[in-house]
């Protein structure tokens, strides 16, 4: 099959479309939490409103997964990428006649659970554009993209709201959804409308309870490893989120608007750590085995543990910056690695026609703790003074030890890959 055959127009479209939406998407999710924080300078109030809005995109990644596989996958992006754009104008007219807080809090729980929703739609369409045979091509352009409009997004962002302010980013990304939308109204997706078992509730239920099933009854050793990846959100991830912003806008001795414009710079270096971490399971991908993965945890612990050493010891405000930033960035890299390695155990471990709904529950497991690190720590930030290292030496410290004590379970799935293959 030829490069113009894998890469057909309605997928052109496709990708194209990702690119506008999620760029759209990141500016104005980078944009509404930074405007809030720099308006009530409440770390404990921007942590809540994060954790918050994450909760409706977690429990909609598997829903919006089970109606991509019923739901023409055109109409899905069509009508979430126009209700997006509806939603942020609707943002912009009424931030100026309403309390900002609980108006900014009702958008961003919109926003993700619109997202979360979205992106299984169009990893979904990917098989049905793209040949079997060329299949890991067509996935790895989309996730390309994805990582690059995650890093642009708040780079740009940032540089926009340190010199304009919010507004022409609210413009900016009302242009980018209903663009996106247009476009995708001209793609021709294959679809079969399938026959559901009771409703479309009911059926969604029994995939669900299928899944967990399997993982915990099947293979429970899949359970235990989302649980430990959840852990590294919960204690590192969540930190980073969280602790950079306040740290970069209101600890370091930066003026706000260049505070902001860094704040971008460190979001675009960290979504550049996600591409580092895909790559390397690219090229790592035959050598890497599961029982590498406690030095994977070891490794995440330490960039975050280089963080706490940095503002405790260092004194000026742009090396403490720059080391916060590196370790988030390698941060994200060795986790992204790490999640790429659970999904491929999945992959092996899973039957296939349970794959997707399996990897779907999968990841609400390892996303599960994020709203309550973010939580935690947007409490913590705001009432931790001038001792803001230690809540990096602690999540370390912990994370070192999980590494330590979990070696067993890693080393259980690469026995259960080998009994697979041999099977």
């Amino acid at each position: 099959m030829s490069r113009k055959a894998i890469f057909s127009k309605d997928f052109r479209l496709v990708v194209t479309g990702q690119i506008i939406s999620i760029f759209g998407n990141q500016i104005v999710r980078f944009a509404l939490p930074l405007y809030l924080l720099n308006l009530t300078g409440s770390a404990a109030l921007f942590g809540t409103v994060l954790a918050v809005s994450f909760i409706p995109m977690l429990l909609l990644f598997p829903i919006g997964g089970i109606i991509a596989d019923r739901v023409n996958k055109r109409n899905i992006m069509v009508i979430l990428d126009f209700s997006t754009a509806v939603l942020i104008f609707l943002f912009y007219v009424l931030s100026g006649k309403l309390d900002v807080v609980p108006l900014m809090a009702i958008t961003m729980i919109v926003l993700y659970g619109i997202q979360g929703a979205y992106q299984p739609a169009v990893q979904a369409s990917v098989p049905v554009l793209v040949k079997p045979e060329h299949l890991m091509q067509g996935n790895s352009v989309v996730n390309l993209i994805t990582s690059l409009a995650s890093m642009l997004g708040p780079v740009i962002g940032g540089i926009l709201f340190s010199f304009v302010g919010l507004t022409p980013i609210l413009y900016v990304s009302i242009a980018c959804f209903f663009g996106s939308a247009v476009l995708e109204a001209f793609i021709h997706i294959p679809f079969e409308k399938r026959q559901a078992k009771g409703n479309l509730f009911a059926t969604g239920f029994s995939d669900l309870k299928e899944s967990f099933s399997f993982l915990f009854k099947t293979q429970p050793v899949l359970w235990k490893v989302s649980l430990l990846y959840a852990s590294l959100n919960l204690f590192l991830t969540s930190l980073v989120v969280i602790g950079l912003p306040v740290l970069i806008t209101q600890h370091l001795d930066f003026e706000l608007d260049t505070a902001n414009r860094l704040y971008g710079y460190a979001q675009g270096i960290i979504a550049a750590g996600a591409v580092v971490g895909g790559l390397l399971a690219g090229v790592l991908a035959k050598k890497l085995k599961a029982k590498a993965s406690p030095y994977i945890i070891l490794g995440s612990a330490l960039s975050v543990l280089l963080g706490g050493i940095a503002l405790q010891a260092l004194s000026s405000s742009m090396v403490i910056y720059l080391v916060l930033t590196i370790g988030a960035g390698l941060l994200v890299a060795l986790s992204t690695l790490l999640q790429i390695q659970i999904i491929s155990s999945i992959g092996i471990l899973t039957p296939k026609g349970l794959i997707g709904k399996v990897i779907s529950c999968v990841i609400c497991l390892c996303m599960c703790t994020n709203p309550l690190g973010q939580f935690i720590y947007g409490i913590v930030f705001e009432n931790i003074g001038s001792n803001a290292y230690l809540p990096f030496y602690a999540a370390a410290l912990i994370m070192i030890g999980v590494a330590f004590f979990t070696r067993r379970v890693f080393y259980g799935i690469d026995l259960l890959a080998e009994t697979q293959a041999q099977a």
